[in-house]
């Protein structure tokens, strides 16, 4: 397809009318949870202006925890819009760490990628002294952190993961208008791409989407779970009927939502 069609199959906030309130609606709900008492905010896990961490406790003891990677197209948003996707993983007795990383174009992804590893290694390092992430962890990330998520799957601190519509192969992006600032070579969609880097060994990974989400961010998530499977990890495919882009993660914040009990599941809590 040429550059303006290729453009217009990875718009995924042109293609639901009411993507801007999902994200004025989330950044309220996030706001009123960084209010309450008992949560850490904006730890510090490396140097540079975007690496804290948010960490929400359910009060649950031996909680395992939740680590959930937001989204933009690795160049926009924060963490801070995201602390409401916490709200089910809580309420099921889920901890939930949100961290957040340098956007492009100041950090490639390959650095992005490196401060997610980081961030992980610092909770599990220094969580236990708060009570937090000494149990089994899950790594969950949407859009754009869905391809963050995955990429952690190969990292000694995951036991599981979600990823929800995700960007499993980079080449698309590269040929599009979101690479003016990322900057990927093919180089970087060889070795960045989920789907050409599945680990030798991993924990099992659910990949979802929803069936009303644009083809192309279909077709990502189809083909890499055809991928993984293929390379004999543990996984499945979770298509969610009439769920957009953004309408899929009220399915992740929301208890007893569809995504936060496969949350509750990838914990040992079911």
């Amino acid at each position: 397809m040429d550059r303006p069609t290729l453009d217009a199959a990875y718009n995924n906030s042109g293609a639901v009318a009411a993507s801007a309130g999902y994200l004025a609606d989330w950044t309220m709900r996030s706001a009123k949870l960084r209010a309450q008492d008992g949560h850490s905010l904006d730890l510090p896990y490396g140097p540079r202006e975007r690496n804290r961490m948010d960490i929400f406790r359910s009060g649950a003891a031996d909680a395992p925890i939740l680590v959930f990677v937001h989204g933009g197209y690795w160049q926009r948003n924060s963490k801070d819009v995201f602390s409401c996707m916490a709200e089910g993983a809580l309420a099921a007795g889920i901890d939930v760490a949100v961290p957040g990383y340098t956007l492009a174009p100041a950090a490639s992804l390959g650095q992005i990628m490196d401060e997610i590893a980081a961030a992980l290694a610092w909770l599990r390092q220094e969580g236990p002294a708060m009570s937090v992430a000494a149990g089994r962890l899950i790594i969950s990330g949407w859009s754009a952190g869905g391809q963050l998520a995955a990429s952690a799957m190969a990292l000694p601190q995951v036991d599981a993961g979600l990823a929800i519509s995700g960007i499993f192969d980079l080449e698309p992006i590269r040929l599009g208008e979101l690479n003016d600032k990322l900057g990927l070579t093919g180089a970087d969609v060889q070795h960045l791409s989920p789907i050409h880097t599945i680990p030798p060994s991993s924990g099992p990974l659910v990949m979802a989407y929803g069936t009303a989400e644009l083809p192309e961010l279909r077709r990502q998530s189809i083909e890499y779970e055809q991928a993984w499977r293929a390379a004999g990890r543990d996984g499945e495919i979770l298509p969610l009927a009439q769920e957009d882009h953004f309408s899929i993660l009220e399915q992740l914040a929301r208890p007893g939502g569809v995504l936060c009990e496969q949350v509750v599941e990838l914990a040992g809590r079911a």
